[in-house]
């Protein structure tokens, strides 16, 4: 999502734009149409007066404060319509038709467009088109200038940037190998990623699917097996979901409620991707070999492979359509078999994880 950035200062530049723009009086009725009528009566008002309105039309929009439906047209001469159809009218210099061909003449000129000039969008209540460019750049300013149309420029702090998402069960990557998301949380400050111990004791950088995550933050491993990546860049989101890849759409996080014996579960990784099964046993001691033992762990009969450690282990989605809500039950560990013959898995308890370190898992 990309949010439009704070605004600064604005200048005016290109052939005059701004005009003395008057609505209705005092006197006149008060609009019967407002935010309170719900969205679908407040968009068929605007579509009907749009047509209505036709070349003189200038857009329309809700009142920030009264929540009053606002309808801008250029011929004053049509005010009375406007009021009869229950919404405040306000006379403007530029019509719909005019701020969209200014706008359409800068979706034009995007070759060169310098990196400092952020975008450019209608703004129908001031009835003009702007221009957001970083700082004060002169390139940006420059490009503005020279588009022959009147825009108005805000000066912004930042350029917008694509965010993107680290999603349970895709891949996490570090310096010395690949593992699986497992969970979101946060605490006052900040966003981890929550995964296997085994993997984030490798340290360093980690990367996601869109890029740097952040580093490792914690590690514990062996005696348990999870850890957590700290988010440091800006442009990473961490929502309460898990892949289910060509299973289906992204289960959301609900909570933590833990399933038990003969409960089903289904889990996710970047390898082998969605497999389901059920568990077996609960609070059990395993030996990786190696010194490694580790405690606290889940059996399950679901299948997994190497990568997929780390990965989401969720209670299993109820079936039908509509948005599926689980709730989270750990990270994978380990385990014997592979997803060709079946196998067994253990997963750490998230909620370990999540005391340990006084975090709060996100949730939908």
């Amino acid at each position: 999502m990309i949010r439009r950035p704070l605004r600064a200062l604005t200048v005016l530049i290109g052939a005059a734009a701004a005009v003395t723009a008057f609505a209705a009086p005092a006197s006149a009725a008060t609009s019967a149409l407002n935010e309170a009528a719900g969205p679908a009566t407040v968009a068929a008002a605007q579509q009907k007066l749009g047509t209505s309105l036709g070349a003189a039309f200038a857009g329309s929009w809700l009142d920030a404060t009264t929540g009053e439906l606002i309808v801008g047209t250029t011929d004053a001469s049509r005010t009375s319509r406007i009021r009869a159809a229950g919404a405040i009218p306000k006379v403007l210099r530029h019509s719909a038709a005019d701020l969209k061909h200014i706008q359409s003449t800068l979706d034009n000129r995007t070759a060169g467009l310098p990196g400092s000039v952020a975008g450019w969008y209608v703004d129908v209540p001031s009835n003009d088109v702007v221009v957001s460019v970083v700082g004060g750049d002169p390139a940006g300013l420059a490009w503005a200038t020279s588009a022959g149309v009147p825009v108005r420029v805000e000066h912004v702090k930042s350029a917008p940037r694509p965010l993107w998402s680290v999603i349970g069960g895709q891949g996490l990557y570090f310096s010395g190998g690949a593992c699986s998301v497992g969970f979101n949380a946060y605490d006052d400050d900040d966003h981890y990623v929550i995964t296997a111990g085994h993997c984030t004791e490798l340290g360093g950088t980690v990367r996601g699917a869109g890029g740097t995550i952040g580093k490792v933050a914690r590690s514990s491993f062996p005696g348990n097996d999870y850890g957590t990546v700290k988010v440091t860049h800006s442009d990473v989101s961490t929502p309460p979901r898990v892949d289910r890849y060509e299973d289906g759409s992204d289960v959301r996080i609900e909570g933590a409620d833990v399933v038990g014996v003969g409960g089903r579960v289904c889990r996710s990784g970047i390898t082998t991707h969605w497999h389901c099964g059920r568990v077996e046993a609960l609070d059990q001691t395993v030996n990786y070999g190696n010194g490694n033992i580790v405690r606290g762990l889940t059996q399950t009969d679901a299948c997994a492979e190497p990568g997929d450690s780390g990965g989401s282990f969720v209670s299993r989605p109820s079936s039908g359509s509509g948005t599926k809500l689980v709730q989270a039950q750990g990270m994978t560990s380990g385990g014997s078999g592979d997803c060709d013959e079946g196998g067994t898995t253990f997963f750490q308890p998230v909620k370990e994880v999540l005391d340990r370190y006084d975090l709060t898992l996100e949730k939908d």
